[in-house]
């Protein structure tokens, strides 16, 4: 027994802990791409659509992966995706032209389709439906604190390396984890779902995905709503991985050389990303509301939405006066110091923390919340499948946030220069936080009607069981 929850919480660990790579390889991207462009002599526009083109492939290999998934064994498929976005993110580094680099950025894509299809399937399949939004706040928190290890990462050994070696460390990472995979433990459906209690006493769960219903997923109130709503916040947050960019320009404009306004810039996004540890406690919140009306998940992550916007604009336009930083970028250790040291005696990067915690946690109210919506109004038998076509909009959405950012940049920049060109860039693209927080005021109803669904239809195969 002992043995068995060991081994559950070794898999549920090493799951999250993959979530961070699909992140990690996206925050690579944005503080290398002045040095990228450079080296292959290509425009940084270009550049951006290598991402965007990176975030598609994903979702849309997805779909792929979850049909896989119920067909062989989950685990198996795991080891095989990872090896192949592991072995491709390495070959991105000896890329010598923009179609190399396109290339293996599309095959890792391929490769990362297998995450978000398979990985989030397996966790759901080992968390009890109670402590769904806690639990899968660790998946949000993996993805947040991805990014920013992807930024820090690549901000730290440009320094001293070339760009090349961030996709040598991730691919040698990748590796690692396939080891990983042969120590977890494949998921029964069933045991874990703990609503209706009667399913605890099951030890066997065979109702399997048919093709058939795939239309009706598709087309379920709920299910509508949360794709829309993933797709729509997912413009607006999928352009936030350009922030560290935004930071560079701001910090050059004080003088400092692009080296130091690269460090500085990794270091910034990552402090400013701490107010997404509040995800444990939005998870933990959205838990209590739920049990109180089937409404309540929905209505208390609307909320959180809406008031992340106004906190990000603020933030892109406040300014990085009165910076006092060593114009050294072989030590980092010593900027970082001095970047800590601004927080409390720079009123400038005071506000900009400040804003950024509150903008950083209203946002990290919504994964943990939206993935137990998901989980909650559909089948255990019918996750996989939803999963990926949620993925699909959901990386639909980064890959429209992130295309979106290279076009409006061409636009705006011939009126504005640098940073105000990325200023307006990205709060333009927060106005779609607005309609995605009121998909989840719009599907409540939905909500409401799909849970009881799937606890009486849970209710009556424990019967027959």
């Amino acid at each position: 027994m002992k043995s068995s929850k060991w081994r559950i919480n070794f898999t549920i660990a090493v799951i999250i802990i993959l979530a961070a790579f699909e992140h990690i390889i996206i925050g690579l991207f944005p503080p290398l791409i002045q040095y990228i462009a450079k080296d292959l002599n290509v425009n940084i526009a270009s550049l951006g659509f290598v991402s965007a083109a990176n975030i598609l492939v994903t979702s849309l290999s997805s779909i792929y992966w979850g049909y896989l998934s119920g067909k062989y064994p989950q685990k198996r498929m795991m080891i095989a995706g990872t090896l192949i976005w592991s072995v491709s993110i390495f070959l991105t580094s000896f890329s010598s032209s923009y179609f190399q680099i396109m290339f293996f950025q599309v095959i890792t894509g391929f490769g990362l389709g297998c995450i978000t299809s398979i990985g989030l399937r397996i966790l759901t399949d080992f968390i009890p439906n109670q402590k769904r939004g806690l639990i899968l706040s660790f998946w949000g928190m993996a993805q947040g604190f991805g990014g920013i290890a992807g930024s820090i990462l690549a901000s730290l050994t440009i320094a001293n390396y070339s760009w090349r070696w961030p996709f040598e460390i991730v691919g040698f990472f990748g590796l690692f984890v396939i080891i990983c995979f042969l120590f977890i433990q494949e998921p029964i459906k069933g045991p874990i779902e703990s609503t209706p209690k009667e399913l605890l006493k099951n030890t066997h769960y065979d109702y399997r995905l048919e093709t058939r219903h795939i239309k009706f997923l598709i087309l379920k109130g709920s299910n509508v709503y949360l794709f829309m709503q993933t797709f729509l916040m997912n413009i607006a947050t999928g352009s936030l991985i350009w922030i560290p960019t935004l930071y560079t320009f701001k910090i050059m404009q004080q003088g400092y050389s692009m080296g130091t306004a690269v460090i500085v810039s990794g270091y910034l996004y990552a402090i400013f990303q701490i107010g997404g540890i509040a995800s444990f406690y939005f998870g933990h919140l959205g838990d209590k509301f739920q049990r109180k009306t089937f409404r309540g998940r929905a209505y208390f992550t609307a909320f959180f939405v809406c008031i992340t916007m106004p906190c990000y604009i603020a933030l892109f336009f406040i300014p990085m006066s009165n910076l006092s930083l060593p114009n050294d970028q072989n030590n980092e250790i010593t900027i970082l110091v001095s970047i800590l040291r601004q927080i409390f005696i720079n009123p400038w990067i005071t506000l900009l923390f400040v804003l950024s915690l509150f903008a950083s946690a209203a946002q990290s109210a919504n994964s943990p919340n939206w993935m137990a919506l998901l989980t909650d109004v559909n089948l255990p038998e019918h996750r996989g499948i939803t999963f990926s076509i949620a993925n699909l909009f959901n990386s639909l959405g980064r890959t429209i946030g992130n295309a979106a950012v290279g076009i409006l940049l061409g636009i705006l920049s011939t009126r504005f220069n640098e940073p105000y060109s990325y200023i307006y860039t990205l709060s333009i693209l927060q106005i779609f936080l607005i309609p995605s927080a009121f998909c989840y005021l719009k599907m409540s109803k939905n909500n409401v009607i799909d849970i009881k669904f799937v606890l009486k239809t849970l209710k009556e195969r424990a019967g027959k069981v």
